[in-house]
This record gives C-alpha cells, structure tokens and sequence, in this order.
C-alpha cells in the first residue's frame, strides 16, 4: 500500500491534481504487462479511425470554402471602411482649409475697415463694408467670374478676387491692407495722394498732416497759391508786386534795394524815369478827361527804396499805410537820386549796373515831385502813380487839410478808376501775342495801350482787389466810402462835398 505525504502549505486542487497524475501513470503501467488484441479486432479499429478521418476531411473540405469566402468578405468590408476614414480625413481637412480661407479674407477685410478724415476740398476715403455670401455663390465684382472656396476680398460692396480689386490710377492690385476712396473707385494710398492730396506751390512737396491729422495749408486769397504753413516763417521771398511766394525751382529776380521780382512781373516792369514818362502823361491825360487836369508841371521820378524812405521822412507828413512805401507827393524842397538807366539782368539773375543822379527839388508850387518805387510792373506803376496825382491835385486846387480817410480814401477811388479803365480797353483790344515769361531788355512795348498779356490782365484784376479788400482804415474803409459816394452822386458832386466839409456825401 502506498501513502503519501504532502507539505502544509499545498492546497487541496494541487493534492487532487497530484493524485490523478500519478494515478494515470499506474494506468499505462498496467497495460504494458496485458496481452496485445489480434490481427482482426486491430483491423476494425483501423478501418473505424480511417472512416472518421474520411468524414472529418469531408467536413472540412466543405467548411473551408465558407471560410475563405467570409474571410475575403471581411476583408473586403475593412478596405472600404479605411476608404471611409481616408475621405472623412479629407473633406475635414478641405473644411479647416475653408475655414482657414475665410478667416483669412475676415481678417484681412477688418484690417482694411480703416476711416480717414476728410480733407480740405477733397473726398472723404470710403470705409467698406463687409458682406456675407454662402459659400459657392461668390461672384467677383472685377471679373464677374465665380470665385468659388479660393481666397477672396470683401470690400465696396461685393467680392472680388485678390487679382481683380485694381487701383483706379495705375490698374495695379491693392495689396495692402489700407486704400483710399474717391468718387466710389479704389486707389493704392501712395496713387491717391499723388492724384488728390495738395502739394506745396514753394518747396513742391506734399503739404505735411497736423496733429489732428488733417491737411492744413496756407493759401494767397487771390492767386490760391498753396504753401506749407511753415513758409509763412522760414524767409520764404514773396515778389514785391504780386506777392506771390518764390517757388524752390524758379528763382526770382533779385533787385539792387534787395527787393524781389518774379518773372511775369518783371515782364511789364518800369525801370527807369526816361522809361516811365510816356505812363505818366497817359494818367495826366486820363485826368485831364475828367475835367480835372493838373495844371502845374509836376516833376516825375522813379527812386530807389532807400531814396523813397529818405524822402519820406524829410517830408514829416503823409498817410503810409504799405509796409513799404510805394509813392510819395512832396512839397518840400529836396535832393532825390532819381533813376537815370535801368538795370541789366546779369548772370545768377541780378539786376546790376545801375545809373542813378542826383535831383534837386525846388519849390514852385505846392508839389514839389512825385517821386514812384522803380521796378514795378506798369499797371501797379499807374495805379500808384494815379493815387499820387490825385493828391497833387487836391493840394494844387486848394483843398483843406483833409482826414487821412477821406484824403487816402478818395485817392484810393481814382487809382482804382484808372485800372477799371486800362483793363476794360486791354479786354477790348487784346490781340497782341502773351510774352510774360520773357526777360526783355525795355517795356516800352507793355506800356502800349491795349497790349496785354493775360497775366497782366489778372495782375491788373488782383491790384484792383487789393485796393478793394484793405482793411486799413484810411486806406480801406476810405476807398470804400468815397467809391460809395462817386458811384450814387458821381465825382464831381463828391470832390465838391469833400471841398465845402471836408467829407464824403452820405
């Protein structure tokens, strides 16, 4: 008999698995030592076990082909699903590039919704507006082509391809992220100030922003000559009869008395006294046809301004209302140099080589000379010297000490009337060629009646306007109120009201 003995720490499943093996090994012990079956109950058995592997191959065989067919199902159906997953891949990828694009053109549209002020004369810039328009229904407003899921601008009003949104000036695309409106039409920054933004007449550049951001300039209020506010303090020349700023690219002529004189001015300048005599004797004539001829002959002289501010204080009376004195009626005996020979224009445009003489004033009557600024243009020279006259004759005929603004104002009125009258005979005979940007030796031809340049005509109109908007009280209000007075009980009347009281008719 055999016994066994275990140790403590087995469990009962290991004790009972022990057990069956060993006896299963007693089992094959036992069949070693029995005797083998014989030949015939062998053979059965044989032919059993072959018939069942038969009917097994038989199953098999017919169970395969169901095998390979489910097999070839199953891998038919896992193609087609990582097909699935390969397209769902992509048309999520071709959604976040949509996104992508329209966030981009979003993006970009904000930053082009950009609002400038306005500027002085000029269109305000167009803010656009942002549209909305479902996908695949986008039509370009350049080309009227489907834009489709491409990039695209919202802007104007419609969509536009990035090729297609142009500049109105160069026809080149705006791809920045600012532009500038005009008239409904787009324009690169750069193109639309080039058209629209206004340029300095002096240095030529583009007048600069203030701190407010708005263009601010300065301009003449006859010429509209259009400068950097700066140019009002940097020295800028201004001509001493237009006064028009002297431009960077266009010097103008530098006088002898440091004066300047721009080249259409210079064009019909008076230079010299020989020069100016045929002028004064049109203005004593054109007095004398309004029955008030002077009849004391009245020396004449174009002086220098050196020779003209001397004069003046020797004189110790008269109204002066010109930052620089232009024309003076003496009555005081005195020594003037007077012009003798005009200037030549030399190299670096200069006027040199002047000839001046000395002239002695004695005293006849009451006017003693009149005495006019050389250089001027001629209808400037004549209005002056109508003023200057117009105060001989006062003096000449007896007139009591008048008020500086009836006396200024009345002989405002008569330069005034003189320059009516050279313009209204240039108008009706001007059909002499324009030469106003020629620098000629004489002027003799300019101070011919009835030829005129159309600048001359327009300097004739601007000393007209200059005479009429002065703001002095002697000089401006007077003129205002004599011209007043001629034009409601004529010049006669008005001249005889002024010689019994002293002022003007009311």
């Amino acid at each position: 008999m055999l016994h066994l003995y275990f140790k403590d720490d087995l469990t009962d499943t290991e004790k009972e698995d022990i057990y069956k093996a060993i006896a299963l090994s007693l089992s094959k012990e036992d069949l070693k030592g029995k005797p083998v079956v014989g030949e015939e109950s062998q053979s059965e058995e044989d032919k059993h076990l072959h018939k069942i592997d038969e009917e097994e191959d038989k199953h098999l065989s017919e169970v395969c082909p169901e095998k390979d067919e489910n097999c070839g199902k199953v891998q038919l159906d896992e193609d087609e699903w990582l097909a699935k997953i390969q397209q769902d891949e992509n048309e999520c990828r071709a959604r976040e590039q949509l996104e992508d694009d329209e966030l981009l053109a979003r993006a970009l549209q904000e930053s082009l919704n950009v609002d400038y002020p306005p500027q002085h004369g000029s269109d305000s810039l167009f803010k656009p507006a942002p549209q909305s328009f479902p996908p695949g229904f986008r039509t370009c407003a350049g080309c009227n082509a489907e834009i489709g899921h491409g990039r695209f601008l919202s802007c104007m009003g419609g969509v536009w391809h990035p090729k297609c949104f142009l500049c109105n000036d160069c026809c080149l695309p705006i791809t920045d992220y600012e532009f500038s409106m005009s008239s409904n039409r787009a324009y690169h920054i750069s193109c639309y100030r080039e058209k629209h933004n206004p340029k300095c007449d002096v240095c030529k550049n583009f007048i600069p922003s203030n701190s407010a951001g708005l263009i601010e300039y300065r301009a003449h209020p006859f010429w509209v000559q259009k400068y950097c506010p700066k140019h009002e303090h940097d020295d800028t020349p201004r001509c001493c009869s237009c006064e028009r700023m002297e431009p960077n690219d266009l010097k103008y002529i530098l006088l002898d008395d440091g004066r300047k004189l721009c080249l259409e001015c210079l064009d019909s300048a008076i230079m010299d006294s020989r020069e100016c005599q045929p002028l004064y004797l049109e203005i004593q004539n054109f007095f004398e046809g309004l029955n008030m001829k002077v009849e004391q002959q009245v020396p004449m002289l174009l002086v220098e301004r050196q020779a003209l501010n001397e004069a003046m204080e020797g004189e110790k009376i008269g109204h002066h209302h010109f930052a620089e004195t232009r024309g003076l009626c003496l009555s005081e005996e005195q020594t003037v140099a007077t012009i003798l020979r005009r200037p030549r224009i030399r190299a670096g445009r200069r006027a040199t080589d002047m000839i001046t003489k000395p002239y002695r004033l004695t005293r006849h009557c009451e006017v003693t000379a009149i005495l006019v600024l050389y250089g001027l243009p001629r209808l400037l020279t004549g209005s002056i010297l109508a003023h200057e006259i117009m105060h001989a004759w006062l003096k000449l005929k007896g007139y009591p000490n008048l008020s500086p603004k009836v006396e200024e104002g009345i002989c405002q009125v008569m330069a005034h009337m003189w320059l009516e009258s050279e313009l209204y005979s240039g108008s009706r005979n001007n059909d002499a060629p324009s030469s106003s940007s020629s620098l000629r030796s004489t002027s003799s031809a300019s101070s011919k009646k009835g030829k005129r340049s159309d600048f001359e005509m327009k300097l004739g109109d601007f000393f007209k306007h200059q005479i009429e908007t002065d703001t002095s009280s002697a000089y401006g209000d007077g003129f205002r109120l004599g011209n007043q007075a001629v034009l409601k009980y004529g010049l006669k009347s008005t001249l005889d009201h002024i010689h019994t009281t002293g002022n003007f008719p009311s």
